[in-house]
C-alpha cells in the first residue's frame, strides 16, 4: 500500500505531540497530521498508522493551505495542543485533545481564526488494522460520516463541507478572525447504536477544566516545576484509567536507531517501572494514581508466582503474542514492524524485587496494607527462595543466551530484604531467621562472583567483565552504601566505558552480543540514574549539569522519546516514553527537595552486612 512521494510521513519522532483521555492516546505531528491512533485502548489496532509506514496507511491531517511559518504548545496545565499557523494572509490556531472519556471516545479538532483569513485544507484517510483495511463509508441525513470495519465504527462530525476522494475524506476551508470551524471524531463499536454528537466548545472547557483540576492537585515546586508538571502530565495521560496500568508507551515499533531493527511494541505496562513509577506519582501528590497502580501490579501479578511475568497489558493481559505487520514500510524504513512483545515470556529475577519494593514503598507512603497481600508477598518470597541462583535474561530483555547478571542477583536480594523488613518492622507472620540468611547469603554471592577485582567495581554479570548502566541502582536499592568504595568505582566505570556524548548506553550495544544486530540509542532513563548516581555520591555539580543536559533533550513541548541519539542528535524509540518521564521527575526531586527518592529507596532496605567487604576495592 505505498504512497506517492507526496505521501511519505517526513515527520521525526521530535515532531509529534500527545494527546489523550487516559484509556488511549494520538500523536499529532508539528504539521498538523495526526500519525497515530488505536482505539478504543491503548493496545487496540491502529486506525491512523502513517507514522509506520506513509498517507495511504492512514492519517487525519487538518493544516493551512501552501507555505505557512508553524509554532505549538500545550495550553499550561493542560494536554490540549495548539498548533498555530501564520500565512501571508493571516493567522489561525489549530486546537487538538480528546475529552475525558465519556460514552463513546472523541477527538476534537477545532480552527479558531487569530487574524486576517487563511486558507486551509482537511485530508483523513482511515486505516483500520494497524493500516491495512479501508472502512466501508456512508453519510448520514444529518451530514455525518459513518465508516466501518469489521468490529470498529467511527463517525465524524465536521463544520466544513467535505467530499469523498480516492478512498479518503477531503476538506477545503478558509477561517477567518473570529470564525471557528470545529471537527469530531468519535470511536465506537461497530455493532453499537451511533454515539449523540458531542459539543466542541463544551468538550473543550470540560478537558481544560479537568487537567487544571488534577495539576493544581499536583505537589509541584521548584526550579523543575514546569518540566515535572508536564512529565506528570504526560504519565497521566498514559494510565489506562479503567485499570491503573500505566503504558511504557502508546506506540509500537518506533526504531531506537534510524533505520534499525530494534523495533518493539511497548503498548503494555512493565514490572521493572514499579517502584520508580509509584515514588514519582506518591511524592507529587498523586496519591489516587500511585493506588490504581499499586493495584494494578496486584492483580497482574496475582497467581503462581512461577508464572509472573515482566510485563502484561493494561488491564493485566498475559498473552501478548507478538507478529510482523510486513504490510507497513516502517518509520523512515525501519524493518520490522512488530506488533505484540515476545518478551512477555522471558525470566527475569528483577521483578520480584520490584514487585516486592513497589508495595514496601506503597506501605510507607501509606496506601495501606492487609493479609490477602502478605500472603501473596510470601508466596513470591518462597519462589525466589528456588530460583535466585538461576540465570535469566535480565532487566534489558536481552535475546540472547540467559546469564548470571549482577543486577538480576541484586534485586533478588532487594526481594528478601523488603520481606525481611516486613517482618521486622510490622509484625507479621514469616520465617525471619530463614529470610534474613537467604537474603545476606545472596548479598555475599552476588559480592563474590559479580564483582570484578581487577578493575575493584562491579560487572555486568558473573562471566561478563562489561559494565551495565542498572548497577547505577546498586546504591539506590540499598545493597550497597552510597560511599561504599566498590560503588563509587562502578559509577566511574560505567562512565569510562558506556558514557556516549555525555548519555549512557545500557549496556555495550554498539558490537552486539546481545541476540540483535548492534546499534541503538542511549537509554534516557539509565542517564537519570546516572544523575541520581551523581547525587548521592556527592558530585552535585555533576548531577545538576547532567540533569540540565538531559532537560535540553526533551522536544519543544517537554516531551521525551525511549532514548536518544547522539550522532543524528534526535529522539529514538517509543514516544513519549513513560520511564523516561518517571526519571526526570525522580531526578528533579532528587536534586530540589529535602526528601528525596534515593533516599526514600535506600532506606526501605537494610544496611549491607559489614563483613561483605565494604570498604574495600580489592574483591
Amino acid at each position: 500500500m505505498g504512497g506517492g512521494l507526496r505521501d511519505l510521513v517526513t515527520s521525526q519522532i521530535a515532531d509529534y505531540a500527545l494527546i489523550g483521555d487516559c484509556e488511549t492516546a494520538a500523536l499529532v505531528g508539528r504539521d498538523g497530521s495526526i500519525d497515530w491512533l488505536c482505539w478504543p485502548r491503548f493496545d487496540s489496532d491502529a486506525c491512523l498508522a502513517a507514522i509506520l509506514g506513509d498517507r495511504s496507511n492512514g492519517r487525519w491531517k487538518i493544516a493551512a493551505r501552501g507555505e505557512a511559518t508553524i509554532s505549538r504548545r500545550y495550553r499550561p496545565g493542560t494536554l490540549i495542543l495548539e498548533t498555530t499557523f501564520v500565512t501571508d494572509t493571516g493567522r489561525a490556531v489549530l486546537i487538538d485533545f480528546m475529552p475525558p472519556r465519556g460514552s463513546a471516545s472523541d477527538i476534537v479538532r477545532i480552527v479558531r481564526g487569530l487574524e486576517g483569513v487563511v486558507d486551509m485544507d482537511m485530508d483523513l484517510v482511515l486505516r483500520f488494522g494497524y493500516g491495512a483495511l479501508t472502512p466501508w463509508v456512508t453519510r448520514r441525513e444529518d451530514g455525518a460520516l459513518v465508516a466501518v470495519a469489521g468490529p470498529d465504527m467511527t463517525v465524524l462530525h465536521s463544520d466544513a463541507a467535505f467530499h469523498g476522494h480516492d478512498m479518503s475524506t477531503a476538506a477545503e476551508f478558509e477561517v477567518s478572525s473570529g470564525q471557528e470551524l470545529a471537527f469530531v471524531l468519535t470511536y465506537c463499536p461497530s455493532i453499537a447504536p451511533l454515539p449523540k454528537a458531542i459539543d466542541p466548545r463544551r468538550a473543550e472547557e470540560h478537558t481544560e477544566a479537568f487537567w487544571r483540576e488534577w495539576t493544581e492537585r499536583c505537589s509541584v515546586a521548584g526550579p523543575y516545576a514546569d518540566a515535572i508538571l508536564r512529565s506528570l502530565i504526560t504519565l497521566k495521560a498514559l494510565t489506562y484509567a479503567p485499570t491503573g496500568g500505566i503504558v511504557a508507551a502508546p506506540t509500537a515499533s518506533l526504531p531506537e536507531a534510524p533505520g534499525g531493527v530494534r523495533n518493539w511494541d511497548y503498548r503494555f505496562c512493565w514490572i521493572r517501572d514499579a517502584t520508580l513509577s509509584l515514588l514519582a506519582l506518591m511524592n507529587a501528590g498523586c496519591y489516587e494514581e500511585a493506588a490504581a497502580w499499586r493495584d494494578w501490579l496486584l492483580r497482574a501479578a496475582a497467581g503462581d508466582p512461577a508464572q509472573m511475568q515482566i510485563m502484561y497489558g493494561i488491564g493485566g493481559e498475559r498473552r501478548l503474542v507478538e507478529w510482523e505487520a510486513d504490510w507497513l514500510a516502517g518509520h523512515h524504513g525501519a524493518r520490522p514492524v512488530r506488533i505484540g512483545n515476545a518478551a512477555h515470556q522471558q525470566f527475569q529475577l528483577d521483578v520480584y524485587g520490584e514487585l516486592m519494593d513497589a508495595l514496601a514503598q506503597a506501605r510507607r507512603g501509606g496506601l495501606g496494607h492487609d493479609d490477602a497481600t502478605w500472603a501473596l508477598q510470601r508466596a513470591v518470597i518462597d519462589h525466589v527462595a528456588t530460583v535466585w541462583d538461576q540465570p535469566d535474561e535480565g532487566i534489558w530483555e536481552v535475546r540472547g543466551e540467559r546469564r548470571r547478571f549482577t543486577h538480576s542477583g541484586v534485586m533478588a536480594w532487594v526481594a528478601l530484604d523488603r520481606a525481611v523488613q516486613a517482618l521486622e518492622q510490622q509484625q507479621i507472620d514469616g520465617p525471619l531467621e530463614a529470610w534474613r540468611a537467604l537474603r545476606d547469603h545472596i548479598h555475599a554471592e552476588v559480592c563474590e562472583h559479580g564483582f570484578n577485582g581487577d578493575r575493584g567495581c562491579f560487572q555486568r554479570a558473573f562471566d561478563d567483565p562489561t559494565m551495565d548502566a542498572s548497577l547505577l541502582l546498586m546504591a539506590q536499592v540499598g545493597f550497597l552504601a552510597p560511599d561504599d568504595p566498590r560503588f563509587l568505582a562502578t559509577v566511574e566505570a560505567i562512565e569510562q566505558d558506556l558514557l556516549r556524548d555525555g548519555l549512557v548506553l545500557r549496556y555495550d550495544t554498539l558490537s552486539g552480543g546481545d541476540g540483535l544486530p548492534p546499534g541503538e540509542g542511549a537509554f534516557l532513563a539509565c542517564s537519570f540514574w546516572l544523575a541520581d548516581a551523581y547525587w548521592v555520591i556527592g558530585r552535585h555539580a555533576d548531577a545538576r549539569a547532567l540533569f540540565e543536559h538531559l532537560l535540553s533533550l526533551a522536544n519543544d513541548l517537554g516531551l521525551l522519546a525511549e532514548e536518544y541519539d547522539p550522532r543524528t542528535q534526535s529522539l529514538v524509540g517509543n514516544f513519549p516514553q513513560a520511564f523516561s518521564h518517571v526519571g526526570l521527575i525522580n531526578t528533579a526531586f532528587n536534586l530540589s527537595r529535602v526528601e528525596k527518592p534515593t533516599d526514600q529507596r535506600h532506606e526501605a532496605g537494610s544496611q549491607p552486612p559489614q563483613d561483605a567487604g565494604r570498604g574495600t576495592v580489592e574483591g
